[in-house]
Parts: structure tokens; sequence; C-alpha cells
């Protein structure tokens, strides 16, 4: 993916604790090809990381007692296959404290300024910033290994998602470490919510500022845990997590959900983002935390999107305003005059509206889910003649028919084969018999730009094959 959302226009090298407002997180900044993991992408530049012993959380987590879905996937949906592209995905992508402490001698010391009280820890790491705006905030110069050197920030969205993936793929010791990393960072800066992106397992402050999607999906996955362990600390985490969102990302008159706590996303007239929108997070808010009303949220983020869908071609911006207009985001994430703007295109924010509105309905069936889904996927098999293999998959359309779409990719990268895939749920069991063995055939890329694509192919995969079981 070209351009991470939170690029600051002509930013100069930034000190070690600046504090400059940019939130929100979603993609990579490396500057590699959008489709820098595309089908068939293989493993590759793994570094060698020292074995670490595991140590096992506390407390121990039950098995749950699942309940299935009504909604049926494909007859080629495979639970093995998402396990494997976890465990193809997890040596490259997460790394723990320990071993980090042998990449990054020279300060491995100061980890236990943050994480002495919550350990074990582990993180995410984000694309290499090896240039870019973040390349000597994400830098360390005296790694062990040379190809860690632009690998130190992690970013509140891999969190996350990691979070997510763990716990899906019962991988109940990097849940545990994931967890204490967004309870160090919050704990170390006093904030009620995980800072977007911070130094490895460091002290320096990069930026504070929230991603109201990090945070859904942090607190998603707490709640989940506390089902399958019963353990009321994990609650505990969630609702606090969610106390913040509503205070801070949660408009309070349109009760539709804001980018961020920072002034940017505070505005008369806000920059919306669609892929933000969790309806499954709020659902489990709903349920556990009845002192505030978010099936209101619900309600005013549903009818926002059908009001932007309509407004347009049938896909969604990546950015929009309170009439639901396509507009450029306010933190320069969505291009220049040089590069070509995106922000009225389904592009890389925007990719990740198909998982969340498909695992909303995949769970709860949802009939305005199921609305957006089928107008999407309509969308697609129009633009595809009906071939999931089709490269009309790879162009990332304009949600304004007076603007030209992006379309620059030669190959389809990885998040839009599960994207358009996933549009399929609900609405086109011919798409979905069609398109879910082709997103069976990718593995993670597994290299210093496809963090964003890989960890989407293991949420989509999750999704697409059965992985995501309720708790409940």
């Amino acid at each position: 993916m070209n351009i991470k959302k939170l690029l600051a226009p002509a930013v100069l090298p930034l000190l070690a604790g600046a504090v400059f407002g940019l939130t929100a997180c979603g993609d990579d900044s490396s500057g590699s090809n959008p489709a820098d993991a595309v089908l068939n992408g293989a493993n590759n530049n793994t570094p060698a990381e020292p074995s670490t012993p595991v140590v096992t959380p506390d407390p121990t987590p039950v098995t749950p007692t699942p309940s299935g879905s009504a909604v049926s996937l494909a007859t080629t949906a495979n639970v093995a296959f998402p396990q494997a592209v976890y465990a193809a995905w997890k040596p490259f992508h997460f790394v723990e404290l320990e071993n980090e402490a042998v990449y990054y001698g020279g300060i491995s010391d100061e980890f236990s300024v943050v994480f002495g009280a919550y350990a074990p820890a582990g993180r995410v790491i984000w694309s290499t910033q090896a240039s870019g705006a973040y390349k000597f905030q994400c830098q360390v110069e005296d790694a062990s290994v040379g190809n860690m050197k632009f690998r130190g920030c992690t970013v509140s969205e891999g969190i996350g998602y990691g979070m997510l993936l763990t716990y899906f793929n019962n991988d109940n010791d990097a849940f545990i470490r994931l967890w204490n990393y967004s309870r160090g960072m919050r704990k170390y800066f006093d904030l009620s919510l995980t800072p977007w992106i911070t130094k490895s397992f460091m002290y320096d402050m990069i930026d504070p500022s929230s991603a109201t999607d990090a945070d859904l999906d942090i607190a998603t996955a707490l709640i989940l845990q506390y089902y399958k362990t019963n353990n009321a600390e994990f609650l505990a985490d969630a609702l606090t997590i969610a106390a913040g969102i509503w205070d801070k990302e949660v408009e309070p008159t349109l009760k539709l959900l804001m980018s961020g706590d920072t002034e940017m996303w505070h505005a008369a007239d806000p920059t919306y983002n669609l892929s933000y929108f969790s309806p499954v997070a709020l659902r489990l808010f709903a349920a556990e935390d009845p002192s505030h009303d978010w099936n209101s949220v619900i309600d005013a983020m549903y009818a926002y999107m059908a009001k932007v869908q309509a407004g347009g071609t049938g896909v969604f911006p990546d950015w929009s305003n309170t009439a639901g207009i396509a507009v450029n985001p306010p933190n320069g994430a969505a291009g220049n005059e040089k590069t070509g703007f995106t922000w009225h295109t389904f592009n890389k924010e925007s990719v990740r509206i198909p998982w969340r509105i498909a695992w909303d309905y995949y769970w709860y069936q949802d009939p305005r889910a199921l609305q957006v889904l089928t107008t999407l996927n309509n969308f697609i098999v129009a633009k595809s003649g009906g071939d999931p293999s089709s490269l009309a998959l790879a162009i990332q359309y304009s949600w304004d028919p007076a603007k030209g779409d992006y379309d620059k990719n030669t190959s389809i990268p990885t998040q839009w084969v599960g994207a358009w895939c996933a549009t399929g749920i609900g609405t086109n069991p011919t798409w979905l018999e069609a398109c879910t063995p082709q997103l069976n055939a990718i593995l993670p890329g597994n290299n210093g730009s496809s963090y964003f694509s890989d960890i989407l192919l293991g949420l989509y995969s999750g999704l697409l094959n059965g992985e995501f079981v309720k708790p409940f």
C-alpha cells in the first residue's frame, strides 16, 4: 500500500517525544506497490529470531461453548487455512519483548520502564520504515539484526487486529502479550485509549492520539476473551476503553463515530472513515455496558452508511463528511498532486468495510448489513462479469462518477481478494463458492511492506473459513 493515513504534509524528521496530533491508522507508508502481496504470495525475508520460552498466561482460558451462525459460508471453507495463515504470519510480524531486547540491545535496558508491571509483552511490527515521514522515529540504529533496523514502530491498529487474530487462533500467550502492550502504553502515558503509534517497547512518545478502529478492536477482543475465560479483568479493561470511546470518539449529537480523539477529527463538520465502523464491537458494548446508548451509534452509523452508499456509485469513499459526500481528510493521508488523490475511491481505508459488515451479518443477521453487502456485491459482479479472478477486482473504484478510479494495480492485492469475496456472504453463494478457493491460495507475503495486506489476510480468511465462531 502506498500511503499511511497519518502522514503529515512535508513532515520534517520529528523529535522523539513530539506530539503532532495526527490520528487513525490503516495502511503502511513504505511507498510500495499496493499489490505487494498477491495471489500465491510467498514467505521471504523473515528475520532470524532467538527462541524464547513460551510464557503461560494466567488465568488459563477455558474452552467456550460456542454457537454457530445461521449464515452459510462456501462449501470449500476450511478452518485449517486461516490457522496456516496465522502460523506463517506470526514469526515475521509479531515479536516478543524478550526477542526485541536481543535485536535492540542498546535500548533494551529501558523496556522495563513501561513494561515492568506488564509482562509478558509483545507487539505487532508495523511496515518497514526505511523512508518517509516515520523513518527516523521507527529506526533503531543498534539493531543487531539488519532488517529489524527500520521495524521499530507499532500502530494501535496492529495491536487490535493482532488481539483478534490471537483470540480466534487460540494463541493465549500472544493475546496476553498484546493486551499488556496496550495496557503498558496506556498506563505509562496516562491515557484511556492506546496511542496510535509507538516505538518498540520504549517510553519515547511518537504520537499519543487515538485511532477509533483500533480502540474498538482492542475492546472487542477483550470482551470475547472474557466470554471465553470468565475472567472479569478482561471485561473491566474493555469497559474502560469503551468509556473512553464514548467520551472521545462518539459525536455527541449525531452519534457517529469520529476518527480519533484529537481536534482535527472534532471539527464543526468532521471527516468520517466508514471502515472504522465495527458493528460487532458496538453490539458487544451494548450487551455489557448499559450505561451508554451504543445501539444509537449502531443505528446512526448504518443510516449514515446507507446515505453515503446511495449518494454515489455504490462503493464507499475512503473519507466523507457529515453530508455523506467524499472529502479529502485533514491528515494528508489520501494522496497529493504528484501521486494523485484517492479520498473519493473505495481504496486503502474502505477495503476493511466488507470484513466488518460481513462479520456483523455472519453473527447477527442485521438486514442493514445485508443491504450494504448486496449493493457492493452487485457492483463487483457487474464489473467482473461474475468472475472473482478478474482484474476488475484490482481497481479501486470511485464513489464519485465524475472522478476517475484508481486503476494503477496490475494484480489483485491480497486484501481486495478477501474484501470482494466477503461481499457474497448472505447475498451471493455462487460468488462465495468461486472466490473462497482463490483467497485460500494466498499466503502472507512476509516482507517489509506487507504488514497491512498480511494482517487483513488473516482476518478475511478467518471470517470466510468459519474461524469466527461466536463464544456466546
